[in-house]
This record gives C-alpha cells, sequence and structure tokens, in this order.
C-alpha cells in the first residue's frame, strides 16, 4: 500500500455565521490519485484553501510525513511540496511559458545577481518532454488552448518539485480528446509516486482516474473507499444523504405544435446548412465535439450572432435580422455554456440579475419598482430553490450551482415559450444537476420546448426527446428518443456515422 503522505484529522473552519469544515478527515498516499467528492457547499473549497496555506485550521491538524505543519501562507505550502491546479488558470497570458512555470521561484545565476532565463528554458523544456508535451517554452500563453494552458500549471506544479498536486475540475471546459490525454498525465504522475487531489463532479472521471475517493457534506466527513470497490449509488448517497434512485427524470410528454423551426442556418467557416424543428413540450438535445458548432448555432438562433442564410421561424413565422431584444419579444430564453462572463453580472445582487430581461416592465415613470423587482426575486428565486440569505447577496458570493439557478430564475421571469440551454449542468454538482433536469421536466410539462445542448452523453441519453448531432458545423445525424447510445453519439459527433 503508498506510503501516507499527508493526513488530515477532525479539521474544522468557522466563519461568521457558518461552519465551513467541522471534524474532517482526509489521508493522501504518495502513487495515488484521490478523488474530493462532494456537493457545492460541501467544503471541498475550504479544505483546499486549508492545504495551500490561504486559510488556517480553526480546530484539528495537518500531519506531512507523520509530522505536525501548519501552513501560515501559500508559500510555506508550496515550500512543503503542494501545488494546486485551479479550475481557471490563473496566468499571465502575455508571458511566455517559461515565465509563467518560474513566476515567484525564479532561477538565478550563481555569481551574479542576475536571472538564470537559459537553465529556466532548459529546466522547462526536459518538464515538458518528460510528460510529452508539444508546448514551446518561448510561446506566450494567450495563444495556447484551454487544455495546453492546464499542462502548464502541472508543469509549474513540477518545477516546485511538488509532492502533491491539487486538481479543481481539470477536465470542465476540455474535449474528449483532451480529457484522454490529461488522464495519461495524472498517470505519469500517479506512477512517479506523486499524491493526486482530484475534485470532479463528473462520476466519469472519478472512476476513470481515481484510486481513493472521500466524500464531504455540509462542511462533514462523509465516507471514504477505494473507488474500484464502491457504487456510484452509494457514493451519491453519501454526498446527499438518500439514495438519488433517478438521475434523469425525464417526464412523458405528448410534443405539440412545432415553436422553433431552423431551416438551413449558416454561417460562414462556422456551420452549414444546420436545419432542425423544436415542438411544444419536447426536450430537443444537441450533442457533438469542442468545436462542432453547437453553442454557435444557438447565438444566432438568439440573435447574438448574424447567420449568413437560412430562416428562422417562431411559431410558423418568420423573424427578420434576429436580435436578442426581438428574440426575448418572441419568447425565445438563452441560457449561455458561461453563466460567469455571459450569464450573470456577478457584482449585482441575486434580484438585480433576477429582473434584468424584463426591468422594462418594472418601471413606473421612469424609475425602477424596488417591490415589483422583488416580488419577482422572490417568485422565480423561490421557484428556484435558491440558497442565499436574502436576495440583496451578490451573485459572486454564491457556489456555482447557486449562480446557475440565478441565470434560470432570470430567463423564467421572461415567461418564454422556448428555452435554450447550453450545458446547463456545467461544474455542478450531482444533486444541483437533479434538481436542474427535475425543473426542465416540469417546464416541458407547462409547456415550454426546451433544447439542451450538451456535452455529457449520459444527460443527452436521458433527458431528450430527440438528439441532434453536430460535427464540423454540420448536422450528421438526428435519433429519436430510445433510438441512440454512447457509441452511436460518438461515431456522428466524430463524422464517422455514414
Amino acid at each position: 500500500m503508498p506510503d501516507c503522505i499527508l493526513e488530515c484529522r477532525a479539521i474544522s473552519k468557522y466563519f461568521p455565521g457558518i461552519k465551513a469544515l467541522d471534524g474532517v478527515d482526509l489521508k493522501l498516499r504518495s502513487g495515488e490519485v484521490h478523488a474530493l467528492v462532494g456537493e457545492n457547499g460541501a467544503g471541498k473549497s475550504t479544505l483546499v484553501k486549508l492545504l495551500t496555506g490561504i486559510y488556517r485550521p480553526d480546530a484539528g491538524e495537518i500531519t506531512l510525513e507523520g509530522r505536525r505543519v501548519e501552513f501560515r501562507s501559500p508559500v510555506a505550502s508550496q515550500a512543503a511540496g503542494i501545488a494546486a491546479i485551479h479550475q481557471e488558470a490563473a496566468m499571465f497570458a502575455d508571458l511566455s511559458v517559461t515565465e509563467n512555470i518560474y513566476m515567484g521561484h525564479h532561477a538565478r545565476m550563481k555569481r551574479v545577481p542576475l536571472l538564470s532565463w537559459g537553465a529556466m528554458r532548459a529546466r522547462t523544456r526536459a518538464l515538458l518532454a518528460d510528460l510529452e508535451l508539444d508546448i514551446d517554452p518561448d510561446a506566450q500563453v494567450r495563444s495556447l488552448s484551454v487544455a495546453q494552458r492546464h499542462m502548464v500549471e502541472i508543469v509549474k506544479a513540477l518545477s516546485l518539485e511538488a509532492r502533491i498536486v491539487i486538481m479543481d475540475e481539470p477536465t470542465s471546459a476540455l474535449s474528449l480528446h483532451e480529457v484522454e490525454d490529461l488522464y495519461a498525465i495524472i498517470r505519469r504522475l500517479r506512477d512517479a509516486g506523486k499524491a493526486v487531489v482530484f475534485i470532479s463532479h463528473k462520476f466519469e472521471d472519478i472512476y476513470e482516474i481515481a484510486d481513493r475517493f472521500t466524500v464531504l457534506r455540509d462542511g462533514k466527513f462523509a465516507g471514504e473507499g477505494r473507488v474500484a470497490e464502491t457504487g456510484v449509488d452509494e457514493i451519491i448517497r453519501m454526498m446527499i444523504g438518500r439514495s438519488l434512485t433517478q438521475m434523469f427524470p425525464k417526464a412523458d410528454v405528448q410534443p405539440g405544435e412545432t415553436l422553433l423551426s431552423v431551416q438551413g442556418l449558416s454561417r460562414t467557416g462556422v456551420f452549414k446548412d444546420v436545419s432542425f424543428d423544436l415542438r411544444r413540450g419536447e426536450i430537443l438535445g444537441f450533442f457533438g465535439l469542442v468545436g462542432a458548432g453547437r453553442s454557435e448555432v444557438m447565438r444566432a438562433v438568439f440573435g447574438i450572432e448574424a447567420a449568413d442564410a437560412g430562416r428562422i421561424l417562431v411559431e410558423g413565422r418568420q423573424i427578420r435580422a434576429m436580435s436578442p431584444e426581438q428574440a426575448i419579444e418572441k419568447g425565445i430564453a438563452y441560457v449561455p455554456e458561461d453563466r460567469q462572463l455571459q450569464g450573470t453580472i456577478l457584482a449585482m445582487n441575486i434580484r438585480e440579475n433576477a429582473t434584468l430581461p424584463i426591468i422594462g416592465q418594472l418601471a413606473r415613470r421612469s424609475f425602477l419598482d424596488r417591490g415589483r423587482e422583488t416580488a419577482v426575486a422572490d417568485e422565480y428565486g423561490g421557484r428556484m430553490e435558491i440558497k442565499a440569505s436574502s436576495w440583496e447577496q451578490a451573485v459572486n458570493s454564491l457556489s456555482g450551482g447557486n449562480q446557475q439557478k440565478v441565470v434560470l430564475a432570470k430567463w423564467l421571469a421572461a415567461r418564454p415559450r422556448i428555452l435554450i440551454l447550453d450545458e446547463p449542468t456545467k461544474g455542478i454538482d450531482v444533486a444541483t444537476k437533479a434538481r436542474v433536469h427535475e425543473f426542465m421536466s416540469r417546464l416541458v410539462g407547462e409547456g415550454l420546448g426546451i433544447v439542451l445542448v450538451s456535452s455529457e452523453m449520459p444527460e443527452i441519453l436521458g433527458m431528450s426527446d430527440a438528439i441532434v448531432v453536430m460535427h464540423e458545423g454540420r448536422v450528421t445525424a438526428r435519433f429519436e428518443r430510445g433510438e441512440a447510445d454512447q457509441e452511436k453519439l460518438i461515431k456522428a459527433a466524430m463524422g464517422r456515422n455514414g
């Protein structure tokens, strides 16, 4: 059995009015990938901040190779061999790969007070070669893909001679091929004797790459074990305190008339000849690999980006020169993939965000009616079960799952008939996913039509009445519910279904 390199015993952390961690235990072993699992708000981020020296525990102890340690700062944690790779890579886009890797711990010449750029480039090149990464040490970071930036963060951890590498949602923005490349690198780290902490909401990640797991629930230790010996339902039960018997509660709704008809929609160099119909009471799934053009089509339907050719009909009437304002007037709502940059204004509170699409309807004599705003937030924030101290709480202080609920509440307040959801459960925990799925079923039961864009095959297969698959900007297949399986979806998404 691998040696236990780090152990947390009965760790607790308090904030005003909140017990973020309450007696949490964690054991990390060299040469193992350890999944840290839990809902948003379960305490995972707080625990990571304790391990990286951002916070200090109020109770309990941390031991490193059997000796009690206190990380009084991130520098102290780093010096002890702990490195964290966060979901959003914090890098300097205009600096080179080498400069980013050695930021804060530059190599210096021995006899003169100058930086040794030659040594740093050589070491960077060697580390990249060890991981079989084809990245130029002198390339500007802004020229790299999201996946390559994650790889550079891993190389930075190795340059620090980290023994414990923490990865927070590393696969959330990667394509299938990039995820496989990341898995290969994680296995190399494990085989080199590193302890890897892997945080993910995706069970396919956990079962593919992790050896052991620890579950947190409401800031408390809820269980641990070996991944290979534990079923998904058992881990879910630990996470939410009950068995989740139906992750995809798809309601059986008889589809009605066509609400949205897209005919031959094209945009030069992006997508071509895309056609589909969405009916009342239907969930139409859109699947494809990164770069397939799904999101670009939806932005054109909503009027964010102009199409070069094709027609968009809402309830049989063609809409010319569609704009977001027109789309909203015609009953179309669009929940974008990036909820932080495009879906909300993070610095504003829940009430203000929830009423943005209908702000003109809430004004009296050019003045915004705060009471009517609050009433809207009460109705739709309550309907989405947003967890917050009040509707005045800033959105940037909410968990990812609750931020997504704010986006959904905002668009539901516009009372749409057509709802486009682009990756609606990306980066949120399993229990919140289930609630979003339940809500989708309720909406189609009320007569809405939903377009579901998702990269998660279980979600697409579980929630869709019909599935459209795209590859390189073209529709390659359409399946009715029950016709498709994962193999058929992948073949169509790779353009090999013929």
